[in-house]
């Protein structure tokens, strides 16, 4: 019985296929040298403990003595071969177990870390993996934004400098617009940076200034309605629903020409509408009163007024009864030693029942 056991699993051994091992060399513990004109001669030797494979233990067994141990083993009547096989089954699925939990990484427990350094902030601007670590070798991103500042504005400060005075070549004298340009556009520009208004184009003109008589011109303000200011006589118009502000501007430039054309028409000249101003607030302006103005009658009243009453301060000093402010201020904080002997023995006594001290002594 326990020779046909021992056959059995001498078989299952040698038809089983052994799990992978792991090709991990030894840690091989080099001194190291002082001083030495050539490296370590040490790669061959790894070579060779990568290259090296664990032994057997023996030579392998023939196929043909394998298959007559198992034809022996069958043949047994003794021996229970299916029970067998489970239990050799079993025994090497638990070895299998062992030998992977054995080889597992182990797996740090994040919670007991110290300042949970290993655990994932879910408040950073990115969670890449393979960023670099903040080693306490650099500033921080503030600082970073700071010197991005600083570093605008030395090349604005560049560009004023040295590109900016060559502009003075291109530039060209003021002629102001002619009759033929009563249109005057106004473009909105954000310095090369994306705004939802960048494209609105704003058209402003006069009605007296298009080739129209007078009825035309009243026409064509009763067209423009709301548009219109009656405080200016200007009227404004905008266009943004273009994508580009060249378009806008032909728009409006289209807008204006359909209006001196229906202002032109003679069919229907709009004779019997008033025209209606009241989308316009007139803000009453305050005006400087007539009476204030400084005229050559107020001067002379002013001048008259002024003589009078330095004749009147001379008849006053004369008689003695104007009074000079600074001698009476110098005679109040300056005054002599009697006037101060008097106010000093005119003032009352500390407490009742006790004389008044002497007057201190004064030398001036």
């Amino acid at each position: 019985m326990a020779s046909a056991v021992q056959s059995l699993r001498v078989c299952l051994r040698a038809v089983r296929q052994p799990p992978a091992t792991r090709k991990v060399g030894a840690r091989i513990c080099v001194a190291r040298r002082a001083f030495s004109s050539t490296p370590t001669p040490f790669a061959s030797k790894n070579k060779e403990l990568l290259n090296h494979q664990p032994e057997t233990g023996g030579e392998p067994m023939d196929i043909r003595e394998t298959q007559k141990l198992l034809r022996a083993a069958k043949q047994d009547q003794d021996l229970d071969f299916d029970n067998t096989l489970q239990l050799q089954e079993k025994s090497l699925r638990k070895a299998n177990e062992i030998t992977r939990f054995a080889a597992r990484i182990p797996r740090i427990n994040k919670s007991r870390s110290l300042w949970h350094d290993d655990e994932e902030d879910p408040d950073l601007l990115t969670n890449d993996l393979d960023e670099d670590e903040f080693d306490e070798d650099d500033i921080l991103s503030l600082a970073h934004g700071k010197l991005e500042e600083f570093r605008e504005y030395r090349e604005y400060s560049r560009v004023a400098a040295w590109e900016m005075p060559l502009l003075s070549k291109l530039a060209r004298p003021f002629e102001p617009p002619t009759t033929n340009e009563p249109l005057r556009f106004r473009f909105t520009s954000y310095m090369g940076e994306y705004h939802p208004a960048e494209n609105k184009v704003v058209v402003e003109f006069s009605p007296r200034d298009m080739p129209l008589d007078e009825a035309q011109q009243l026409k064509m303000k009763k067209l423009l309605g709301p548009r219109y200011n009656p405080e200016t006589d200007v009227a404004k118009m905008s266009c943004e629903q273009f994508e580009h502000q060249a378009q806008n501007k032909r728009y409006l430039g289209d807008l204006v020409d359909k209006l001196v054309a229906q202002a032109k028409d003679t069919t229907d000249t709009f004779e019997d509408v008033p025209l209606d101003t009241r989308h316009h607030v007139f803000k009453p302006k305050p005006k400087f009163p007539k009476e204030w103005r400084m005229t050559e009658e107020r001067k002379k009243l002013i001048e008259e007024t002024r003589q009078k009453a330095l004749l009147l301060d001379q008849a006053k000093e004369e008689a003695g009864q104007l009074v000079n402010g600074l001698e009476t201020i110098d005679r109040v904080f300056n005054p002599t030693e009697a006037k101060l002997g008097e106010y000093i023995r005119a003032r009352p006594s500390l407490s009742p029942g006790r004389p008044t001290p002497p007057p201190p002594t004064v030398s001036f």
